[in-house]
């Protein structure tokens, strides 16, 4: 039987977690795991997430004393759970802007392609997709992933940076054994990391998906998002050294 495990990283959500969302997909999505990582939150996030692993026997929390990322948060939530046999891990943001029934979806396709190390989401506006986001967020998305696919990975990657991604277990500890340079950029060196198994056209498969929805307030500071030019070159010096 195959075992599968979503990670969720959390800080400082205390009021933003979709409560009723969560406990409805916990119940909905019995044969899936859930880890929710408290990346050393200063609010009441932690009780909020005591509440669910205490009301359904399928998810488990961890939590981390400081702030560390969304990537480390995510890394330290597979390092703890190498050891428990899991085939999948997924993880996925805690607005749930990708709704855990369309990661469900991209679940399903990886284990029918046994061949896919990575499956990931990828947020494309498309006649009967519900996929809302603002104007300025996806202008400055297709600047950074074009400088991606073309000079970083040299690959037609459409959307690396889409929340939602599904990665086997027998390459999930190699690419998360070490810890990240970038707290914001991580799916790309993830990415650079798995190539040295191949060509990641053969590796990789981005899949759209049919709902996405950009919950506005988002975690990252215009400081940081000012910063994704140096931490690109950051990624490219890295590659090349």
């Amino acid at each position: 039987m195959n075992k599968s495990l979503f990670i969720i990283p959390f800080y400082n959500e205390e009021k933003r977690i979709p409560r009723d969302e969560f406990m409805q997909s916990f119940s909905n999505f019995k044969e899936v795991d859930f880890l929710l990582v408290n990346d050393g939150s200063s609010d009441k996030t932690q009780s909020i997430l005591n509440d669910f692993s205490n009301k359904f026997t399928n998810v488990k929390t961890l939590e981390l004393t400081k702030n560390k990322g969304k990537a480390e948060a995510i890394r330290n939530g597979i390092l703890n759970s190498q050891n428990l046999n899991y085939n999948y891990f997924g993880y996925l943001d805690a607005d749930l802007s990708t709704p855990i029934s369309e990661i469900i979806k991209l679940l399903e396709f990886s284990k029918r392609n046994s061949e896919l190390k990575i499956v990931m989401g990828a947020r494309i506006k498309l006649l009967g997709n519900n996929v809302i986001r603002s104007t300025k967020r996806h202008y400055l998305g297709r600047i950074f992933a074009t400088i991606i696919s073309k000079i970083i990975l040299k690959t037609p990657v459409y959307d690396t940076q889409c929340g939602a991604k599904i990665i086997k277990s027998d390459i999930a500890l190699f690419l998360f054994e070490k810890e990240f340079q970038t707290r914001w950029l991580f799916d790309v060196e993830m990415l650079l990391r798995l190539k040295q198994f191949g060509n990641l056209e053969v590796l990789v498969v981005e899949i759209p998906l049919a709902t996405w929805i950009e919950k506005g307030d988002t975690k990252i500071k215009l400081k940081e998002i000012l910063s994704f030019p140096l931490q690109l070159i950051q990624i490219y010096f890295q590659k090349h050294s």
